[in-house]
């Protein structure tokens, strides 16, 4: 990982955020003299996100006009599902919503709920491709997601699992007492709350699972799961509004017993279910799973087993409260494992793609009518990491291992350069030396502007654009080649002077810069 010695400011703008800003390192600064001071004024804002104003990124969605957006769940779904003699594309949500998150991640001051919307949206993922949950999932990341991403476990669970997008992800809308479908209890056990690592094995029964000091099964066997898909039997969607259903002619009557709970026979509607969901959300074994994701998420790879378990004890504490997630979020966050984990993570091509757009100012504007934009998207398509396509029901992965490989880091050279040799055409001004009112052709990103206040030689430079980007020195065994590159062999301290030839090698020089090892940190 990393040898770079990361100032506070890059370290926390980098891990709880996608990337500093220019400018962000000073901002940071003003909120305390001390690192210790500048941690706590900035984590404790960004877990209180409403005490942050986010109008620059409310103006860049609003002018965005994003159709989808503002529709309940019910008008979407006759708008995109039902009316299909109505001219609305039905995967206008879908490419909407992938615009809206970029925009986001991208120019939202809210840093920590976009990467926390980011990791919930993969722990419980639905493949966004598939109808009809193209044209829902806008209202999946509304009200499902960001609604409860800072809140209740429990009542995040429950939006799940009463979503269209999630009843026909894993196929319950059609789970019947006649023919039950238990993908998406299996799911719900071995990947939204339990984990695997609380499955003890097809051959166990479940008389045979010990239990905790408090009586409660250790784990789940396939009979937990056969049992919990009865207990979703007849949890189905309205086919003519996309509203939550329950079909009682469908669902299975008889008593039931999952993870040691009984559940009576005849109960009203829904309530087998939420039986489930209650277990489960209150079980050790789904604090330390989604604790451990969490610490995945936050901290590095493979997070101290001493850090899952505190984690896990506060999960577990504050089960009944509103703002659950916010105290456990809040511990990991406020832990010695997190302060000392710069460099324990890498950029995913979210991260990486996010970042860039964010350290050079890049001015998207997301609108589905935007051809820049539309350029952007499909380039970072071809990274890998699709916003909303991964097909399996365990979300894009999160260990370094998976994405650092050659084809991944080729196509995030690519995105890089393109993004800072990209032109666009803009109107003519005052300052422009011809009256012609032909637009001009400018780079879409400005290197010459902040390069003028860099000292004008290849060290200066290099240590310029490096302070701009990491917030410190870059080491001598990254900083060397890119200072012989900005030289082209001539003494480093020589003056470079202010030409066309210049600019070019330092946007070669700020694309490599975010290819170094330090860089693809976070």
């Amino acid at each position: 990982m990393s040898e770079l010695a990361t100032p506070v400011a890059a370290f926390l703008l980098n891990r709880v955020g996608f990337g500093p800003r220019p400018g962000d390192f000073e901002r940071l600064a003003e909120l305390g003299d001390t690192d210790e001071e500048i941690t706590t004024a900035y984590l404790n804002a960004q877990l209180e996100p409403e005490s942050i104003d986010d109008g620059d990124a409310d103006a860049r969605i609003s002018a965005a006009r994003y159709e989808s957006l503002g529709l309940s769940r019910q008008a979407t779904w006759v708008r995109y599902v039902v009316n299909e003699d109505d001219e609305a594309d039905r995967n206008q949500p879908l490419d909407e919503l992938e615009r809206l998150t970029l925009l986001r991640a991208t120019y939202s001051n809210r840093q920590l709920v976009e990467v926390l919307a980011d990791f919930w949206h993969n722990h419980f993922n639905v493949y966004g491709a598939d109808a009809p949950i193209r044209s829902m999932i806008m209202r999946y990341d509304r009200d499902v997601i960001r609604a409860n991403l800072l809140g209740n476990f429990r009542e995040m669970l429950g939006a799940v699992a009463e979503s269209t997008c999630m009843l026909y992800y894993l196929d319950n809308y059609r789970s019947t007492d006649a023919g039950p479908n238990e993908n998406w209890a299996r799911e719900l056990l071995e990947l939204h709350t339990l984990g695997a690592e609380n499955y003890l094995g097809s051959d166990s029964l479940q008389s045979d699972v010990p239990v905790d000091d408090d009586g409660v099964p250790v784990g789940y066997v396939d009979d937990d799961v056969y049992e919990a898909t009865r207990a979703f039997t007849g949890w189905t969607v309205n086919e003519e509004t996309g509203e939550l259903a329950f079909e009682r002619d469908n669902h299975d009557r008889f008593q039931k017993q999952v993870v040691g709970r009984f559940i009576e026979a005849d109960q009203g509607d829904f309530v087998d279910g939420n039986d489930v969901l209650d277990v489960l959300a209150s079980h050790p074994g789904t604090a330390r799973h989604v604790s451990r994701k969490l610490c995945r998420r936050l901290v590095t790879d493979d997070p101290p087993q001493e850090l899952v378990d505190a984690t896990a004890e506060v999960f577990l504490a504050t089960s009944d409260a509103s703002d659950q997630l916010t105290q456990v979020v809040a511990h990991i966050l406020g832990s010695s494992e997190f302060l000392n984990s710069a460099g324990a993570k890498s950029r995913r091509p979210f991260e990486f793609a996010v970042a860039v757009l964010r350290q050079t100012e890049t001015d998207v504007s997301f609108a589905l009518d935007d051809e820049l934009s539309s350029q952007f998207v499909r380039q970072y398509r071809s990274m890998g990491q699709p916003l909303f396509r991964w097909e399996p029901p365990d979300g894009y992965p999160d260990e370094d291992a998976y994405w650092n490989n050659t084809n991944s880091l080729l196509q995030r050279w690519w995105l890089a350069n393109d993004l800072l040799a990209s032109r666009v055409e803009v109107e003519r001004d005052a300052s422009d030396d011809e009256t012609d009112e032909e637009p001009i052709e400018r780079y879409l990103v400005d290197i010459a502007g902040p390069t003028q206040d860099a000292p004008a030689t290849a060290e200066g430079v290099v240590d310029f654009w490096a302070q701009r980007i990491f917030g410190t020195r870059l080491v001598d065994g990254t900083r060397t080649p890119l200072v012989d590159f900005m030289a082209q062999g001539y003494d480093p301290t020589f003056d470079l002077g202010q030409t066309d030839e210049l600019e070019e090698r330092v946007r070669a020089l700020v694309a490599l810069l975010f290819m170094t090892p330090e860089y693809l940190c976070r």
